[in-house]
């Protein structure tokens, strides 16, 4: 679950698609300021830790870090 706390904390955000962006903005936008949110731009269809999902951030995420 996403809170405040942890949205203030952060430096970076991971998200899989806009409309996650979207909403991380609206829902927290004064908590924002200093985190940087960046779309993955994969869909919300997989399971948790499906072995695909794992593959496709394994492969995205790594150049953002």
């Amino acid at each position: 679950m996403v809170t405040t706390e942890l949205v203030e904390w952060a430096d970076v955000i991971f998200v899989m698609e806009k409309a996650h962006r979207s909403k991380l903005q609206k829902r927290f936008k004064a908590s924002l300021r200093r985190a940087r949110v960046i779309c993955l731009g994969i869909p919300d269809d997989y399971e948790f830790m499906d072995p695909d999902l794992v593959r496709l951030l394994k492969a995205r995420v790594p150049q953002f870090l």
